[in-house]
């Protein structure tokens, strides 16, 4: 903490700086431009190609029958409400608190988003779901797993499941994550994730999208744009499958290139070090604010392994100049803070409310959470003691507002 008459101490990192591409993914995306064969099909005699490994290794992390690279995490969501045959009209449940690409996959394929209301833990609201998994009419849920959090898996597969609701994951925030032991994106029918740069892998854009379900998959293969090259595929169904929907499944082209996965390969398989390292920062914020007069530190069930490449607290007794005061003061230091209850959309930071595209629906709880919720990136690029004076900056600012608001 900054005592009175002492400088503020400042941040001079980067939020945005990624850490460099592993020598290894470099060495092997120069070998793919040398081959000039970059396009997943374009491989040579007796060769696989760096897609169709990248989505076997996949398949193996997650445990998971089949896997799919496409070309961004945004695409795999929309394929897979497609390969379950989501429609014009239908409607399908999704968090209220979640990024625009989620109920954005949804109304690209002329479905309708019916959002749910979120928890203080910044889960999906499984009260709120059970009443509209009954009353909605929708037969599934894209879940977001919004910023890392994951809610209790068991008791939503549960509610779902007694409703026939078909639960398609979206794990861009949680790949490494798992609920009990059991990976993120494997609870449900369907898991999709993201490889885009502020994700757990980068390959600047990319997707995953993996399933046990044969159909699902063998739709997923010929949507995607295999043609009828999907032969080709190692972590796919048998061919014969595809006899079922080849004629009948749309190419809505979306294929990942062997460029980016040959850069993904070898990020996959030092994942679990580089998760290990986001937990490192992320328990350093957690304690460095924990306890903290008018701040609320987010806390994680025991049946969660998280990836703590991002960071959350709420100010629950702020009002909205006072949320915008800890923002200004703490940019003012070098810490970027993003507000999810800013009047306008920045950046990232939209609501359901500025998905106009959707119907206009009321979400009180999520409202009253998200009008004092703060996120916060924890890039690689920071050490354990920047962690420390980001969270001791945070602290300061919020001590001095709360100081400010008890004496008046």
């Amino acid at each position: 903490m900054i005592l009175p008459g002492m400088s503020k101490a400042t941040f001079t990192g980067n939020f945005t700086q990624q850490e460099p591409i592993p020598d290894a993914a470099i060495d092997a995306a120069v070998a793919v431009m040398r081959s000039g064969r970059l396009h997943r099909y374009n491989t040579a005699p007796g060769e696989d190609g760096e897609v169709s490994h990248l989505e076997e290794e996949f398949a193996a992390f997650t445990d998971a029958k089949y896997c799919l690279a496409v070309a961004s995490g945004g695409y795999a969501m929309g394929a897979a409400l497609r390969a379950v045959d989501v429609g014009p009209g239908d409607k399908v449940l999704t968090n209220g608190f979640t990024l625009a690409p989620v109920p954005g996959a949804i109304a690209a394929v002329n479905a309708e988003p019916v959002f749910v209301e979120v928890t203080e833990s910044l889960t999906i609201d499984l009260d709120d779901l059970a009443a509209k998994a009954a009353t909605s009419g929708a037969k599934v849920l894209l879940l977001s797993h919004m910023r890392g959090h994951l809610c209790d898996m068991d008791r939503l597969m549960e509610i779902c499941d007694a409703a026939r609701i078909i639960v398609i994951e979206d794990c861009a925030h949680t790949m490494g994550g798992a609920w009990r032991g059991v990976p993120s994106g494997r609870h449900g029918l369907i898991g999709c994730y993201s490889t885009q740069t502020y994700k757990h892998l980068n390959s600047g854009e990319g997707g995953l999208l993996v399933t046990d379900d044969d159909i699902v998959m063998a739709k997923a293969i010929m949507l995607s744009g295999s043609y009828m090259l999907f032969g080709r595929h190692r972590a796919a169904p048998p061919v014969d499958t595809f006899e079922k929907v080849k004629y009948v499944t749309p190419n809505v082209s979306g294929r990942m290139d062997n460029l980016r996965a040959a850069i993904l390969r070898p990020q996959l398989a030092d994942l679990p070090a580089q998760v290990a390292r986001w937990n490192a920062l992320y328990r350093t914020m957690e304690e460095g604010m924990r306890n903290t007069p008018g701040l609320q530190v987010i806390e994680r069930p025991e049946e969660e392994s998280i990836v703590g490449s991002s960071i959350q607290i709420l100010l629950p007794q702020a009002n909205p100049d006072q949320v915008a005061t800890v923002v200004k003061s703490c940019g003012a230091r070098g810490v970027e803070l993003k507000w999810f209850g800013a009047p306008e959309p920045v950046a990232f930071t939209s609501r359901y409310d500025s998905w106009r595209y959707a119907p206009a629906q009321q979400l009180p709880k999520t409202d009253a959470i998200l009008a004092g919720l703060l996120d916060m990136r924890l890039p690689l690029t920071f050490s354990v003691e920047d962690a420390a004076l980001i969270a001791e900056i945070i602290r300061d600012e919020v001590l001095s507002l709360h100081s400010q608001t008890a004496a008046e």
